[in-house]
């Protein structure tokens, strides 16, 4: 039970509508003090507040659906100096009581007072709200955009013969061309018309779906390294996956009270499954899904490509852990690591300078990717801004000032802009 200081001190608790919000106020002892009705609009959240404030000295504000018909009324809240806690609805099985609009809010203000460790909502209101909205754009496209393949592929099985022979051997990125600048006739001339016709249509919806994704990716790129540049540094997190796991973790990640409270949010906090002389645990099934597929991504590419952890899984896997069990584990350690960058984050180094400097000492990337023992890619990868790798940029940096200045040639500035 929440120990009051001042007797005067009032919960409030808010079940939230698309139209209305019912408000219910208790004192420090639990008795009711009042409730009302006031409609889902700036004017009523003003009024709310002023309600609320009315009964003393507001200690907390308990709102339901903070992340939907509550996002507006918690911003507000918060605008007027108010302490808001995010309320988990109850389930159905705990309604007991029956259900209405002033139970809900009196069970909101019940939740509020008696427990100080409710969730503090997001802000909404950054960087990371307008990457929210542009990643469920791209979600919805990306979902489309594999649809209208699957629809072009499953009419390419029924279709006439000579437009199935036409295009039986084509690349997908020849077929979605090729259908897109076809001349059809009119449709409703014979079938092979109305066949070619509808692939057309697809494949240009195709094209333009591909085109709004990319356009969004370039937006999300800026945003996520204005948001948390080190984040999207990090090995093994793109932009569309370090995008999710800022919108995980919202606009204001001093939230997550811990990284223990990140991974149980992000659903990868292992849980017990031991039984007898077995002792284990499992893979969580809980939390953001989106959250826990985005730093599942993050295991799969360092699995593959990071020297490091490929050689844990080695270790791990002599030590008979299986596959599952590596991933988990990974996925966890992951989690610790992606909460201390999005609670501490730190400048990134600035790489702008290698790119000039090496083009600035005539050299070649091939050439320096020779003497590090790397793959090209990697080091033009390095200078880009796409890999973060911090010994070897200032090992690549403190090499090409220890060489020459040179007079490029034509061939070599066409080299260098590769």
């Amino acid at each position: 039970m929440t120990t009051f200081k001042d007797p005067g001190q009032v919960v409030a608790g808010i079940d939230t509508h698309s139209l209305t919000h019912h408000v219910a106020v208790l004192a420090a002892t639990g008795a009711r003090l009042g409730d009302r009705e006031f409609p889902a609009t700036p004017a009523g959240h003003g009024a709310i507040a002023a309600f609320i404030a009315s009964f003393g000295t507001v200690s907390r504000v308990g709102i339901e659906g903070t992340g939907s018909y509550g996002a507006a009324l918690s911003r507000s809240l918060r605008a007027e100096g108010l302490s808001v806690a995010e309320v988990i609805r109850p389930k159905r099985a705990q309604r007991r009581r029956g259900k209405s609009d002033p139970i809900d809010a009196y069970a909101a203000a019940e939740q509020a007072l008696a427990n100080t460790h409710l969730p503090i909502p997001k802000d909404g209101d950054g960087v990371v709200e307008q990457i929210r909205a542009l990643l469920s754009v791209r979600r919805s496209a990306v979902k489309a955009r594999a649809s209208a393949m699957q629809q072009i592929k499953s009419l390419l099985v029924t279709a006439p013969d000579q437009t199935r022979a036409r295009w039986r051997s084509a690349s997908d990125k020849q077929l979605i061309s090729g259908l897109a600048a076809t001349r059809p006739e009119a449709a409703t001339l014979s079938v092979v018309a109305a066949t070619t016709t509808a692939l057309r249509i697809l494949a240009r919806r195709y094209q333009h779906l591909s085109d709004e994704i990319t356009a969004i990716e370039a937006d999300l790129h800026v945003l996520v390294h204005q948001a948390n540049p080190e984040l999207a540094a990090a090995f093994g997190i793109g932009i569309t996956t370090a995008a999710q796991i800022l919108v995980t973790a919202g606009d204001n990640p001093v939230r997550l009270r811990s990284e223990a409270a990140f991974a149980a949010l992000c659903g990868v906090a292992p849980i017990p499954a031991s039984s007898g002389k077995t002792t284990r645990h499992r893979l969580n099934r809980g939390g953001d899904r989106d959250a826990n597929r985005a730093l599942h991504t993050v295991a799969l590419v360092r699995m593959s490509h990071e020297p490091r952890t490929r050689d844990y899984v080695a270790r791990r896997t002599t030590d008979g852990k299986t596959t599952k069990d590596i991933i988990r584990c990974l996925k966890r350690a992951i989690a610790r690591e992606v909460w201390h960058l999005l609670t501490h984050p730190t400048p990134v180094p600035d790489i702008t300078d290698l790119r000039p400097l090496r083009v600035s000492k005539a050299i070649t990337i091939d050439t320096a990717a020779r003497h590090f023992g790397h793959w090209s890619i990697t080091i033009s990868r390095l200078e880009r801004g796409e890999l973060r790798d911090d010994n070897l940029a200032t090992a690549y940096r403190t090499w090409l000032a220890t060489l020459p200045n040179a007079t490029p040639t034509k061939r070599m500035l066409t080299l260098n802009t590769r």
